[in-house]
């Protein structure tokens, strides 16, 4: 061990990465991997916004932009947020950053200090613990249930909260289980805010993509909430845009003033010909996103039953593009459960446990392949359940 590494503050801990990449290295060495572990859709980037970079590029519009980001960016954002989720932001309220995972750690930075404890729907995205420990703050798992179709329960929340929380972070439609939060609940939650004078982070990256029966309402358009809330978005999931690294926060515009140096320092500003993408993706045709979204839809409707057939359960996923599903039927723990499968069949999901959760039962598989690829994965699946552990008994 280097002198560096002797040197690492207590912030550093072990998370999920040494077991993603084993799994990465394990498909690294096999042939038809078919990866339904990721959450990077297989979509091209809708083709007028890969031409709008390209435009962007012979403009010379490549250099630096102020850190908040693009006037007409902010100001598309805004009007899209109004249009879309009833969000009343205006351009000097949105900060645009490298991603939403960027937008994380400057909300962690510039609101959490030393003990505070930070509430987070789980099971979770664990970059809001690893930004909440860099911070010096305190990560607050509040757990989520099958049975529930893994949706927010207020009383969980309540039982959470001690006097040193200062924030709740809700994720819906949340990643890894797809479940969205009714709008009943969300108006519980926003009561629980006001009496407990909690900040919100709602992160709503995954709004556009709801399926029939479920809505997503934002907790920030509810009477008393946009002062106390910080709504997260970006383009990574709905416009098929991983790699630009587009994302935005959503704040007070006081807020926003203040912690314009703070992410000056984090980047300077988001990539130039990314913001110039990002408009067109506001601004252009939306015909490809809806395609993209009924696609998401069908394949939704492949899975679901073909998971029913197999014996295994899981919470009603009414958004994004993940399915949180329950393999303790097979009598083996997820970690040991994927890695076998990807071993045996070729196909790669990712364990639970890679996403802050205790219970050993579940693994997330992301719809993120053409159906044809799905449906393969699905034979290699039902093969491998039947000849293994409690299924084969």
């Amino acid at each position: 061990m280097s002198f560096v590494t002797d040197c690492l503050t207590d912030r550093i801990t072990e998370e999920d990465g040494a077991f993603r990449s084993k799994m990465l290295a394990i498909a690294a060495g096999l042939p038809d991997v078919i990866a339904m572990g990721r959450g990077d859709p297989d979509f091209h980037t809708p083709a007028h916004i890969a031409e709008a970079a390209i435009r962007a590029i012979h403009d010379n519009q490549h250099h630096y932009t102020g850190p908040t980001g693009i006037a007409a960016l902010r100001e598309a954002i805004a009007a899209d947020l109004n249009r879309q989720y009833g969000l009343a932001y205006g351009a000097d309220d949105i900060v645009v950053t490298a991603g939403v995972q960027e937008s994380i750690t400057l909300i962690m930075l510039t609101l959490i200090g030393a003990g505070d404890e930070v509430l987070i729907t789980s099971p979770r995205f664990t970059t809001y613990d690893t930004a909440v420990r860099l911070a010096g703050g305190v990560p607050v798992p509040v757990p989520t249930y099958e049975a529930n179709d893994f949706a927010l329960d207020v009383a969980e929340i309540e039982k959470r909260i001690t006097p040193r929380t200062k924030m709740f972070v809700l994720v819906s439609p949340n990643n890894p289980t797809g479940a969205v939060t009714p709008p009943a609940v969300i108006r519980q939650i926003a009561d629980l805010a006001v009496r407990h004078n909690l900040l919100i982070v709602s992160d709503e990256i995954y709004a556009r993509i709801i399926y029939e029966g479920h809505e997503h309402l934002a907790i920030a358009s509810l009477p008393g909430m946009k002062e106390r809330t910080i709504t997260l978005n970006g383009f990574s999931k709905t416009y098929a845009m991983t790699g630009w690294r587009v994302g935005y926060l959503a704040a007070p515009s006081d807020y926003v003033a203040k912690i314009v140096e703070v992410r000056h320092t984090l980047s300077i500003n988001t990539c130039t010909i990314s913001q110039h993408a990002a408009l067109a993706a506001l601004t252009g045709p939306q015909e490809p996103i809806e395609a993209m979204i009924a696609e998401y839809a069908a394949r939704r409707a492949y899975l679901l039953p073909a998971l029913d057939e197999m014996g295994l359960t899981y919470g009603d996923p009414g958004g994004a593009f993940y399915v949180y599903t329950n393999v303790s039927s097979t009598g083996m723990p997820t970690p040991e459960f994927c890695e076998r499968l990807l071993r045996e069949t070729g196909v790669m999901l990712f364990p639970g446990t890679m996403f802050g959760d205790a219970n050993p039962d579940y693994i997330r598989i992301s719809f993120l392949q053409p159906l044809p690829r799905i449906k393969e994965a699905v034979s290699r699946m039902k093969t491998f359940i039947a000849s293994h552990g409690k299924a084969a008994a």
